[in-house]
């Protein structure tokens, strides 16, 4: 193999793809990246046996063929040459390294046969639909942060896609939940997943999906079968192995009776929280909502740091009710909240709060009270 190619779209590439390579790695080859010279183009893949994300860049190829190396040595090397520099790169079989030149730099990198790289089968994926980089991001971004990091439950640790059928129109809905906060984001759904079954996207997924998406213009095409996923963005895919559990029924735990409710300024109430969660133990982060006609009181107590209380002016004119929460949750939702209005909504201090838009129902978010 032995190819040029310049350098700024090389670690572009590199840059997808090393992403998903662990930094530890008990199998030798999956700490490699595999390179194919081919036509004008080299293919560049990269796995961890439950994703796989390959990229094609155009290349100046003398010679085709291809070879594995070092995914981070590789990226590292290509990030620290001088912008604008042409890279060669080639493999000779003899040797079994892989040499790397641009200017007056040259690297040789140990290589590993190809043959030896895992090829991840994707199967048939029945189910194929396209929607906008926008439509999911948002998707990603109103949800990710609810998604469990327990292992135990790992049936939680990814984002629940399924379509509904509401008012006669199929819905796209985003779920997910730790226990203690849940987020769903719902569209309407594109043509082709109306039939797709109730899947969950493993979290790493989700993250390596999102970086990739930052950069990304257009439709990404989504192929989805029982087991897997795939998502094609421009010059590149991404396959992932889903989570092979049963997402629970979270319909029982969003409320519908709550009638209390409260429009406020999501970033007075954000910031408000942010200062008197100051003094809160970092073990339960809990703060105390005091409501009452026109006025809403935070209030923190830790025995080890002291108090902190801080009023803000509201438009509330129910029955007053005293409830708490964990301060990261309840910012964790305000930063989600597009709009300058969050509206809250209550039943009582032992029951969830609802959280939404104020100018849209697309997002929706339970919030667990816990005891202060």
């Amino acid at each position: 193999m032995r190819i040029t190619i310049e350098r700024a779209s090389f670690l572009k590439s590199l840059n997808h793809v090393q992403s998903v390579v662990e930094r530890r790695n008990t199998i030798p080859i999956l700490s490699n990246v595999l390179l194919q010279a081919d036509k004008g183009t080299l293919s560049l893949t990269a796995t961890d046996l439950d994703i796989e994300v390959v990229e094609t860049v155009v290349a100046d190829v003398v010679r085709a063929g291809a070879t594995t190396a070092s995914a981070h040595t590789l990226y590292d090397i290509v990030r620290k040459l001088p912008d604008g520099s042409q890279v060669q790169l080639e493999f000779g079989e003899a040797d079994g390294r892989l040499t790397l030149s641009a200017g007056r730099s040259k690297f040789q990198l140990q290589a590993l046969p190809r043959e030896d790289f895992p090829a991840m089968a994707a199967g048939e994926l029945p189910h194929k639909f396209l929607l906008t980089t926008p439509e999911l991001i948002a998707l990603i971004d109103k949800t990710r942060f609810a998604v469990s990091t327990e292992e135990t439950r790992y049936y939680l640790n990814g984002i629940y896609l399924h379509v509904q059928l509401e008012k006669g129109k199929a819905v796209l809905k985003a779920v997910a939940t730790d226990g203690h906060r849940l987020a769903r984001y719902e569209l309407p759904a594109p043509k082709g997943a109306s039939e797709i079954p109730g899947i969950i996207v493993p979290r790493k997924t989700v993250n390596e999906l999102r970086k990739l998406l930052d950069d990304s213009e257009g439709e990404v095409s989504i192929s989805v079968s029982d087991t897997k996923i795939k998502f094609g963005i421009g010059s590149l895919t991404l396959t992932s192995k889903l989570i092979d559990g049963t997402f629970p029924e979270y319909q029982r735990v969003i409320p519908t009776g709550n009638d209390k409710a409260l429009e406020v300024v999501r970033d007075e109430l954000k910031d408000a929280v942010d200062r008197v969660s100051t003094v809160s133990s970092e073990k339960s982060r809990a703060v105390r909502l005091n409501l009452e006609k026109g006025r809403l009181t935070l209030s923190v107590v830790s025995p080890e740091a002291g108090t902190a209380t801080e009023e803000l002016m509201i438009d509330y004119k129910h029955s007053p009710i005293e409830i708490g929460f964990n301060a990261r949750y309840i910012m964790d939702i305000l930063e989600r909240i597009d709009g300058s209005k969050a509206v809250f909504l209550f039943s009582d201090a032992g029951s969830p709060t609802l959280v939404r838009e104020s100018d849209s129902d697309a997002a929706l978010y339970v919030l667990m009270p816990m005891r202060v």
